[in-house]
C-alpha cells in the first residue's frame, strides 16, 4: 500500500510539473488559483494551463496507462516476459494505415487519421489471431510466428510508401509515427477517457483469468479455464486498448514492456494488483516522457515516443542479458 501511494504521489509530482514547467513556468500560487478557481486569473497564463498543458498532460496519463495495461495482458496470454502490444501487429498495422492515409492518399480529413489507425491496429490483430487459429484452437506460439511475419510485411509497405511518397506527407507520416501528444486537447482526452473506462474495467474483472493462463494452457485447462476463449477475448481487450492509445498520440513504444516489469517487482505476479500498477507507472512514464521532451531541447521538442525509446531500448537489452544469464 506504501508502494502504491508513492506512485500515485509520483504521478501528482508529475503532473504538477508537466503543467507548471515550460517556456512559461507558473508560480505556484497562480497555477492552484488557475486550477481551483479560473475565473478572474491571468487569461494568457490560464490559455497556458488549462488548454495546452493540462490536456496535452491528461492525455499521455490515458496512453500510458492504456499501453502498460494492454502489455501486461499480453505477456500473461503470450507467457513471455519480453512480449508487448507490438507483437500482436498492433503498432505495425496502425502505422501502416497511418501511412496510407497520409502518404498515398490525398485531401483525407486530418481527423480521419486516429479512425485509420485504430482500424489498422484492430484489422492486423484480427488477421493474426484468425491464422494462428489450428484444429479450432490458437497457440502463443503461433501467434507469435505469424504476429512477426505480418509485422515485417506490413514494415515493408510501410517503407515502400515512405520511399516513393511525397517529401512533405512523408515527414508528416514520420512526426506521427515518433509518437506524441502535442497536438492534445480537451475533445481528445474525453474521447479516450470514454473509450478505455470499459476495455480496463473489463480487463481487471479478467484478472483471475489471466493468472491462469499464465500457468499454461494445460494448467489452466486443469482448472477450468476455456483457454482459447480467454486468450481471444484479451487479445480484443489488448487491441482496444493499444489500438486507441496509438490513435492517439501514434507509436509510443516500450511502455508495455517497462511498466509490468516494473510493477512486478512492486506487486508481484498476481493480475489484480499488476494491472493498475502497471497502468499507474505507464500514465507517470508516458508523461514524463513528454515533459522531458518538452524541456531536454527547449524550445524545440523531441516526440515522447523517442523519449520512451531511449529508456525501453537500454531496458530491453538488460532483460535479454538477464534471461539469458538466468538459463546460462
Amino acid at each position: 500500500m506504501i508502494r502504491i501511494a508513492a506512485l500515485v504521489l509520483l504521478l501528482l509530482a508529475v503532473l504538477l510539473a508537466s503543467v507548471a514547467w515550460g517556456g512559461y513556468i507558473v508560480a505556484p500560487g497562480d497555477l492552484l488559483a488557475i486550477l481551483m478557481q479560473p475565473a478572474g486569473t491571468n487569461p494568457q497564463v490560464e490559455m497556458i494551463v488549462l488548454d495546452l498543458r493540462l490536456p496535452r498532460a491528461l492525455l499521455a496519463m490515458l496512453v500510458g496507462a492504456a499501453l502498460a495495461m494492454a502489455g501486461a495482458i499480453v505477456q500473461a496470454v503470450m507467457r513471455n516476459p519480453l512480449a508487448e502490444p507490438g507483437l500482436l501487429g498492433i503498432n505495425a498495422g496502425a502505422a501502416l494505415a497511418a501511412m496510407i492515409v497520409i502518404a498515398a492518399l490525398k485531401d483525407v480529413p486530418a481527423q480521419f487519421l486516429p479512425w485509420a489507425s485504430f482500424a489498422g491496429a484492430s484489422g492486423m490483430a484480427a488477421t493474426i489471431y484468425m491464422l494462428s487459429r489450428h484444429n479450432g484452437g490458437t497457440s502463443s506460439l503461433r501467434i507469435i510466428l505469424i504476429g512477426i511475419g505480418l509485422s515485417a510485411l506490413a514494415g515493408a509497405a510501410t517503407t515502400l510508401l515512405t520511399a516513393f511518397g511525397d517529401i512533405r506527407d512523408v515527414q508528416r507520416a514520420m512526426i506521427w509515427l515518433a509518437g506524441s501528444v502535442y497536438n492534445a486537447d480537451w475533445a481528445g482526452v474525453r474521447m479516450l477517457a470514454l473509450w478505455l473506462v470499459a476495455p480496463m474495467a473489463m480487463t481487471m474483472m479478467a484478472s483471475r483469468q489471466l493468472d491462469l493462463i499464465r500457468f499454461g494452457d494445460d494448467a489452466a485447462q486443469s482448472l477450468g479455464q476455456r483457454v482459447n476463449l480467454v486468450r481471444a477475448l484479451m487479445m480484443m481487450l489488448c487491441t482496444l486498448l493499444s489500438g486507441a492509445a496509438i490513435a492517439a498520440s501514434g507509436l509510443i513504444g516500450f511502455v508495455g514492456l517497462v511498466a509490468p516489469h516494473m510493477a512486478r517487482r512492486l506487486v508481484g505476479p498476481a493480475h489484480a494488483g499488476l494491472l493498475p500498477v502497471s497502468a499507474l507507472i505507464g500514465a507517470t512514464l508516458v508523461m514524463a516522457a513528454d515533459f522531458a521532451g518538452r524541456m531536454l531541447v527547449a524550445p524545440a521538442q523531441l516526440p515522447a515516443g523517442i523519449v520512451t525509446a531511449l529508456i525501453g531500448a537500454p531496458f530491453f537489452a538488460y532483460l535479454l542479458w538477464r534471461h539469458r544469464h538466468a538459463a546460462g
